[in-house]
């Protein structure tokens, strides 16, 4: 007879999952970002008006934003999963609260 892994462990599974999961949407968002900041220097370099060259790193600023919202996303959920009790998972989301307040 097979055993049910105890709720702790798949817990615990799924928020590697998860984490790895998030961590492959990040860095694939930050791939597309870079090919956006080297086409904003070619832009600069080949002379585009500043108007198209403003529109692109505007558009790169949102990406990297969307990025940093999903990193925090992730920070939420680890301090959430990883937490010993209720009162230690909301200590954890005022900080990451904080973090959001500073820069975001």
């Amino acid at each position: 007879m097979s055993r049910k892994p105890a709720p702790a462990a798949v817990a615990a599974t799924t928020a590697a999952v998860f984490r790895a999961d998030h961590q492959k949407d990040v860095i694939n968002r930050l791939r597309r970002i870079e090919g956006q900041v080297r086409g904003v220097v070619e832009m600069i370099q080949e002379g585009r008006s500043c108007e198209d060259v403003a529109l692109q790193m505007s558009a790169a600023r949102k990406a990297m934003d969307k990025a940093f919202y999903r990193m925090m996303a992730c920070t939420m959920i680890e301090a959430v999963n990883g937490a010993e009790d209720e009162a230690r998972a909301m200590e954890e989301i005022e900080q990451a609260t904080r973090l959001l307040e500073k820069f975001g």
